[in-house]
């Protein structure tokens, strides 16, 4: 592995000299795009083959043979220094980090191949997505005062303990709820801190009242992705497209793994969790519901899933809404952009009740008490893991790495982001 690992530096400097001696990537003729294109499938077909290869070894050693739990960050972070060539360094990415998506060199495509051959090792895979169970060391920080006071503002999120219940809001008036880096780290460490609490029995997500100019007012659960925030280039791979799909929703899915008296047979704190769907649910929005367990919608709000129109994939919603909604249904909405209004029977597939906006306290209230019960915890488990198999999850993951890395950097989507924050 050693004598392959040298190799793979060689290439990947001589492709680093290649782009260093060419204009930023904004500045580049048709011809210089073309060569630093070439230079750089030159290095990623070499780290591909030395991935194919070494992939779980390459993890054993930065975990310590499995003994060390690297989130994310940590973990391209440690392979950038231990492995020079095989993905891009932390100086690189802050360098690409200032600039707008358009101007990016593309560095995060090697950090989706890197994670793509993790995420497809059996072992490492495991051990990776195990280590995105656990609880955010934000989170244990709060738990204290959590548990003291009940409530906490985490600036995106707003967090309260009523009645037995975690009610998880989020309160991002600016952008209509649109999700950026900020909040999924807001989201993960709320629902970390509603797992947490043992006065917590179920939990709640909603979003808050806007002061849009068109939503005054109004509740808004949630308006997907920032497309603001991924023009100018602060959407991350790791810190948002992954970390949200591994972190916070598979949390809420299936649980957090931490020590606790059963732990001995079952390793995770799992809770009973009910959507309320205000307005809207576009994009990432739509994503969510699908991992609750009961979805309360209001009666003049839907749900859709502009993937296609948006061009990127919309995170585990094509494992998901298959099984949900079935296949033409899925393909309607994902490649076709159809809106599913609550009060249409397709919506149905994937809301559990309408109500009268005037009824949504009142229904959050009744499904939460329903929900209050040790069968229920037990029996979601059981439903989870029939519906999802942890392995089928995992290998989504793998390839969804690679392909949303290589979306966010495709033309397509630069153009159209480009043109929305026009």
């Amino acid at each position: 592995m050693a004598d392959a690992a040298r190799e793979l530096a060689r290439i990947a400097g001589r492709t680093e000299a290649v782009l260093a001696a060419l204009p930023a990537p904004a500045e580049r003729d048709a011809q210089q795009r073309e060569q630093a294109a070439d230079a750089k499938n030159t290095a990623r077909t070499a780290r591909a083959r030395f991935l194919d290869r070494f992939a779980e070894a390459v993890y054993r050693r930065l975990t310590a043979d499995l003994t060390l739990h690297l989130r994310l960050p940590e973990l391209v972070a440690a392979a950038a220094e231990e492995w020079p060539g095989l993905v891009p360094t932390v100086e690189q990415l802050a360098t690409e980090r200032g600039r707008l998506q358009a101007e990016k060199e593309g560095h995060e495509i090697d950090q989706g191949l890197f994670l793509r051959a993790v995420l497809r090792s059996p072992v490492a895979g495991r051990h990776l997505i195990d280590t995105m169970a656990l609880p955010t060391e934000r989170a244990l920080t709060l738990l204290p005062e959590f548990l003291r006071t009940g409530e906490l503002d985490l600036g995106s999120v707003h967090l309260a303990r009523r009645d037995g219940a975690a009610h998880l809001t989020m309160t991002r008036p600016d952008c209509l709820n649109a999700e950026d880096n900020r909040q999924v780290d807001d989201m993960e460490t709320a629902v970390d801190l509603a797992l947490l609490d043992p006065g917590v029995h179920a939990a709640v997500l909603r979003g808050g009242e806007m002061t849009h100019p068109r939503y005054r007012g109004r509740r808004v659960f949630s308006a997907g992705i920032n497309l603001k925030s991924l023009h100018s280039g602060d959407i991350s791979l790791v810190d948002f497209l992954l970390r949200r799909e591994i972190g916070y929703i598979n949390k809420i899915f299936r649980g957090l793994r931490v020590d606790h008296d059963g732990a001995w047979h079952t390793p995770v704190i799992e809770k009973p969790w009910v959507a309320a769907v205000d307005t809207f649910a576009i994009g990432g929005g739509a994503q969510l519901l699908m991992v609750f367990d009961r979805v309360i919608a209001a009666s003049d709000s839907y749900i859709t899933v502009p993937a296609a129109q948006e061009g990127i994939v919309p995170g585990a919603a094509n494992l998901r809404l298959g099984r949900l909604a079935g296949g033409r249904v899925s393909r309607q909405v994902v490649l076709w952009g159809r809106r599913l209004h609550a009060a249409e029977p397709d919506a149905r597939l994937l809301v559990d009740e309408v109500v009268e906006p005037d009824r949504m306290d009142q229904a959050i209230t009744e499904s939460l008490a329903r929900l209050d019960g040790p069968a229920v915890t037990t029996n979601r488990r059981m439903l989870n893991l029939a519906e999802e198999p942890p392995e089928q999850f995992r290998l989504y993951m793998a390839e969804f790495a690679m392909q949303q890395a290589l979306r966010l950097y495709s033309a397509d989507v630069i153009g159209k982001v480009g043109r929305f924050s026009a």
